[in-house]
């Protein structure tokens, strides 16, 4: 066949191909509306099964990029460590470096001195309590270290302690200096300003605190639904009376117990007995009037400036 021929074919073949593609495609999309229309005719069920069927693509979401958290190491605080070395340089002696406590009190400071007691010198300190800790710079601290004797004396020890920026090493860097106590802070007002009279509410604070502190009774019964306590067990003391009870809301005084739901805050002031002695005691409670009787709600540690609020 000559070439001019062949070309010719081709290029006829051309618009036949394409002609077919189309209406084959053609077909398909009349088939389609003849389906719908059928599943649409069978009822709202098929129309369901039907686009159940129809296969549903869901393009994966892109993986989310982790975020950069920075955790900021606080500085420890070195207050225990200055503990420690004050205990074991005031029970030290500069004649007899051989001893536990010169030698843990070199390993700390190596560049401190260890004192020279007189023999007839005041005895070792009877406990050493770190008071305050202030960073002066960056890995530099002054700690206040108090050492109590047993004649009641309290002499107050300002220590150089350097740490590093991890706070997993410290170590003394000069010897200690002996510095005034902390004052003493005027004792803030209290918020408990309402005077309970005896009644129901200073009734079931003590019923609730004989049973918390001696173990007469169960706890659970002077409890408010939801509040979980147990009793202080071995129970410390045999007995326990209620000295006075004040209160943050004028509810707590009133001669009946408020409807439910009345919630009074208050501090109560207790005396307990041991076969030592008699020990006066203060606590702070949450209590909540339910069916005309108080509940405790809530048992505080601490006395707090505000009353208790929380």
């Amino acid at each position: 066949m000559s070439p001019g021929k062949q070309s010719a074919q081709s290029e006829a073949a051309a618009p036949m191909a394409a002609g077919a593609r189309l209406e084959a495609m053609r077909r398909r999309v009349r088939l389609s509306r003849v389906a719908v229309w059928t599943v649409i005719a069978a009822g709202p069920i098929a129309l369901c099964v039907a686009v159940a069927s129809t296969p549903t693509t869901v393009a994966a979401a892109p993986a989310a990029k982790p975020t950069a958290v920075r955790t900021a190491t606080p500085s420890t605080d070195p207050g225990g460590y200055a503990q420690v070395f004050v205990g074991a340089w005031l029970r030290s002696n500069a004649n007899d470096e051989t001893t536990a406590q010169a030698r843990l009190a070199q390993s700390m400071a190596p560049n401190v001195e260890l004192p020279d007691a007189a023999a007839d010198a005041q005895s070792a300190p009877q406990s050493v309590t770190a008071v305050r800790s202030a960073q002066r710079a960056d890995g530099a601290w002054s700690v206040t270290v108090a050492a109590q004797y047993p004649n009641g004396s309290v002499r107050y020890y300002a220590v150089p302690v350097a740490a590093d920026r991890a706070g997993s090493s410290f170590t003394v860097t000069g010897a200690p200096g002996v510095v005034a106590g902390p004052a003493r802070d005027e004792v803030p007002k209290s918020s408990y300003a309402v005077t309970v009279p005896e009644g129901d509410l200073s009734s079931a604070v003590g019923e609730f605190l004989g049973a918390y502190l001696t173990g007469a009774g169960e706890v659970d019964r002077y409890l408010a639904p939801g509040l979980r306590l147990t009793a202080v067990s071995p129970a410390p003391y045999t007995a326990v009376a209620v000295q006075e009870v004040s209160a943050v809301e004028e509810a707590a005084a009133a001669e009946q117990v408020p409807a439910d739901g009345t919630t009074v805050r208050v501090l109560a002031s207790v005396e307990a007995r041991d076969a030592t002695g008699r020990w006066p005691l203060a606590y702070e409670l949450t209590l909540k009037a339910r069916s005309g009787r108080w509940e405790v709600a809530a048992l505080e540690s601490g006395t707090a400036r505000d009353g208790g609020a929380r």
